[in-house]
């Protein structure tokens, strides 16, 4: 393929509109198609998570694209989780214990507008709104779309179709319909939904609770969360589920429920909601799923990116940053293989290939982390056992910055570590520390001495190794 033939990237959000602008960086010819309106002119916001988590998996892709300067002007620094519990009492759970490691609270509409913006600024990037695909001929290459303003139909002829139109594609949906070639597809869903609410500014413009962390009320079967906003709201998202236990959704339905609700579970966060009735029962109830497919690619003509390829649910903070980091992968592999065909052409398929392998098993284990995190959340951040195991890991992370790093941390701030590498050798961290808490091989004491931490490090790190031995012996690894 040359640089003169036509890209079409189905889907203009985050991982549509960066990938658009970094293939426009290198010279490519890019036709972008979103459903939506343009969301720098338009509120399209209901139902959609507001602000998100950007970390530095995140931040790699846009320094790639010569954009970071500009989202970090609209980020707000989040140091650690603020945990609210039911008695209205709070403690810090940092997410670091190195200086200078914390994430990002980020609107998603406003870094959305500045990569569409940044886009646009290139002549060979055409960006076009409210236009829906409504299904793709992968064999010929062929996207058929529908004008919501016109209700016009039309199809585009091109050489490549990317598609980065999120957990509902349609080319992936094409692929299935289609039957060109084995794929293989699951989407599994949460039993809890998610509802987003608001914490006001207060009169001044102000926050009226610590903007500097992640808000939680761990509640067992259901939590809230709230990050900060830059105009001194907070978005807050109630994840409950839709039919089990005393709450949830579907029992949701009166103001005298939803009150004694929060009154009894959250009665700190209700004094801060003052609209919470009409918000709740007005605001859309999400779903929370995750989605697995393979291959992503359709010969040299299609290419899965983004949620489209592997939707997760938002507990670990990286759906934006894995999606982001798809960019920052498959711009290695181009690098790769730009040109590499005797006629100077590149050979499409190759460049498909070659990323889904560097890159499946990576989003498959973001999607397990994620999952893994949703119960850690919801269930364990408050448990003794679980802040002395923080504990010692934040004082290992502290004293030994270049010898120890959490499964948090090396999912969270080390983007040179994959995904899988995070997973495989922080659930082993995890399982050891555990262990020798529960054993009583190691305890935790105030100011304790560097000598104290040594032992401790090496016997976490023995026990660590002994498992991933364990794993690699049983086939697991």
């Amino acid at each position: 393929m040359s640089k003169k033939d036509n890209i079409i990237i189905v889907g203009a959000g985050l991982c549509g509109s960066l990938l658009a602008l970094r293939l426009a960086q290198r010279g490519y010819n890019i036709e972008i198609f979103e459903s939506r309106p343009d969301l720098r002119t338009t509120d399209i916001s209901a139902g959609r998570s507001i602000n998100l988590a950007l970390s530095d998996r995140g931040f790699k892709a846009l320094r790639l694209a010569g954009v970071e300067e500009k989202a970090r002007e609209i980020c707000i620094p989040m140091y650690g989780r603020l945990i609210h519990d039911a008695k209205e009492n709070t403690f810090v759970s940092n997410y670091s214990g190195k200086e200078g490691e914390y994430i990002n609270s980020i609107s998603r509409g406003d870094l959305n507008g500045i990569l569409l913006t940044e886009a646009e600024k290139h002549e060979n990037v055409n960006i076009h709104f409210n236009k829906k695909c409504t299904s793709v001929d992968i064999e010929n290459t062929i996207a058929h779309f529908k004008d919501y303003l016109t209700k016009e139909e039309f199809s585009i002829d091109a050489t490549i179709i990317f598609g980065t139109d999120g957990a509902g594609s349609i080319l992936r949906k094409s692929y299935y319909l289609e039957r060109k070639f084995l794929f293989s597809y699951s989407q599994n869903y949460l039993t809890h939904g998610y509802k987003e609410l608001e914490i006001p500014a207060d009169a001044k413009g102000n926050h009226q609770i610590s903007k500097d962390h992640l808000h939680i009320w761990p509640r067992g079967d259901y939590m809230l969360i709230a990050l900060p906003n830059m105009d001194g709201s907070f978005t807050v998202t109630l994840f409950l589920s839709y039919e089990n236990g005393e709450y949830n959704f579907n029992n949701l339905t009166s103001e005298e429920k939803i009150t004694e609700f929060f009154e009894t579970q959250f009665p700190d966060a209700l004094k801060l909601i003052p609209s919470i009735k009409g918000e709740f029962l007005n605001n859309p109830t999400g779903a929370l799923g995750t989605v697995k497919c393979s291959p992503w690619h359709y010969q040299n003509k299609t290419l899965l990116m983004g949620d489209a390829a592997h939707a997760i649910v938002p507990f670990y903070g990286q759906g934006m940053n894995a999606s982001f980091e798809d960019v920052t992968v498959f711009d290695a592999v181009l690098d790769k293989h730009e040109g590499d065909q005797p006629n100077g052409e590149t050979s499409w398929e190759t460049v498909f290939k070659t990323f889904e392998k560097e890159r499946k098993q990576d989003a498959d284990a973001i999607a397990d982390l994620a999952i893994d995190n949703y119960y850690e959340m919801r269930d364990h951040v408050a448990n003794p056992l679980f802040k002395e195991k923080r504990k010692i890991e934040m004082d290992l992370e502290e004293n030994f910055p270049e010898e120890y790093f959490s499964k948090y941390s090396m999912v969270t701030f080390n983007e040179d570590i994959s995904y899988l590498e995070a997973m495989n050798l922080g659930r082993a961290q995890d399982k050891a520390i555990l262990n020798l808490l529960e054993d009583g091989d190691i305890s935790t004491t105030l100011n304790m001495t560097q000598v104290e931490l040594k032992t401790i490090l090496k016997k976490v790190q023995k026990a660590t190794q002994d498992i991933l031995d364990d794993d690699k012996t049983a086939g697991l690894k």
